[in-house]
């Protein structure tokens, strides 16, 4: 049924005005929601993400981005087929997770930067959550283990990185960016050539730079709070009404036949909307099950990431011309392929001695709310994985740049 259809209208009428009589019913339920979702962007989501969005924005007005794209370009085109500007995106998506990854692609897209096919390769593969959320809120806060903090990390990452080799082929016959030319000249040399190109043409003044900067990310993270707290009050009514559980009981009937476990389906069901709500019901499952199904699970929800996430990032990139539907394909792709890797690496990462050096008693007490990190803490590990993951992809580079001419050879 197409969404023009006259039908699609009509149910999705029904359907507002089922929630707002919703809504009425449940009004104390609903308040609790919102609030609680408004505390989890106030306290967390806005303190520690505002930084990175305005200073992405002055980086990219002073050039910088241009500078580390030239750097980049011989690690980030062979292997991912974008430009050597998407290891920016890379470094900071990895380090703060959604929907930062979105909104830099976007400004690209709009600077023209990256070609429409380029950013939809983008957006697909650096969209992830942050280490401090998958370490920290899920493994410890949820799991209370150390050890579920590197089964998770490593296979949310990992797969992240297996899309993007993977969706280097998409669009294969689309236009691409200009790649670099062939000159004698020595790369960095090459690169502050390209930033300084890219602060004339931009041309603001600094302080003009900065205001635009603040006011961009202001904008981005008042949608972003308007997305948290709408689902969170939307959640709360789907299991007030008991919808999620209905799902839930339907999707365990589905999922038996293939070897799932059926007290998942709570979690599934929870993950599907909302990636914290759902890790957090997939630690709750009753111990009898196993916990390389709870660690699969976990990977899988965490690397889907929610439709609450994937509203933000459809209404960031509505913007450009970049798609959304090539992003959810990767999404849905990036679940499977986390919840594959964690089979794959539990036995050799869970029997490693260097692994098996701490872990969190299970009886620690804790809230059933979800933990909230502090700000500043979410701020200083970001920053130190952002500056880490850029070396890292600069020593690549140099590698990649060196072993090519070599293999032309």
């Amino acid at each position: 049924m197409s969404r023009h259809s006259p039908i699609f209208t009509l149910l999705f009428a029904f359907s507002t005005i089922a929630l707002v009589f919703a809504l009425v019913a449940y009004s104390q339920i609903s308040f609790e929601a919102a609030v609680r979702g408004l505390k989890i962007w106030w306290e967390v989501v806005f303190p520690s993400t505002l930084p990175f969005i305005v200073l992405s924005e002055i980086l990219m007005g002073l050039g910088v981005v241009h500078f580390v794209g030239v750097l980049l370009e011989p690690l980030m085109r062979p292997l991912f087929n974008v430009p050597g500007t998407g290891g920016f995106v890379l470094a900071m998506g990895f380090s703060s997770g959604y929907p930062v990854a979105a909104k830099l692609t976007t400004r690209l897209r709009q600077q023209g930067n990256v070609t429409q096919a380029e950013g939809e390769r983008l957006v697909s593969f650096t969209t992830t959550g942050d280490p401090l959320f998958v370490m920290g809120a899920v493994a410890i806060g949820f799991f209370h283990s150390e050890q579920m903090g590197l089964v998770l990390a490593l296979t949310h990452y990992l797969s992240a990185v297996i899309m993007g080799l993977l969706y280097r082929f998409h669009a294969p016959f689309a236009v691409v960016s200009k790649p670099l030319e062939k000159t004698d000249q020595p790369l960095p040399l090459r690169a502050l050539q390209a930033m300084h190109r890219a602060r004339l043409r931009d041309g603001r003044p600094f302080g003009k730079l900065m205001g635009d900067a603040v006011h961009s990310a202001l904008n981005t993270l008042f949608m972003i709070g308007g997305f948290i707290i709408v689902f969170s009050v939307l959640i709360q009514l789907f299991s007030a009404i008991h919808l999620t559980q209905i799902i839930s009981t339907f999707l365990s009937i589905f999922l038996v036949p293939f070897g799932f476990p059926p007290a998942f389906s709570h979690a599934i069901v929870a993950g599907l909307f909302e990636v914290t709500l759902g890790a957090q019901a997939a630690s709750a499952v009753p111990d009898g099950v196993s916990m390389v199904w709870k660690a699969a699970i976990a990977s899988a929800i965490l690397s889907w990431g929610g439709l609450s996430v994937h509203a933000q990032v459809a209404s960031i990139l509505s913007e450009t011309d970049i798609r959304v539907a090539p992003y959810l394909l990767a999404r849905s792709l990036h679940a499977i392929a986390a919840a594959i890797l964690t089979f794959i690496l539990w036995g050799p990462l869970h029997t490693s001695a260097w692994l098996s050096e701490k872990t969190i008693p299970v009886f620690l007490p804790s809230t059933s709310e979800i933990p909230l990190i502090g700000w500043w803490d979410t701020f200083w590990h970001s920053s130190l994985l952002a500056l880490g993951v850029a070396v890292l992809l600069l020593l690549a580079s140099v590698l990649f740049r060196r072993i090519r001419p070599n293999r032309m050879r």
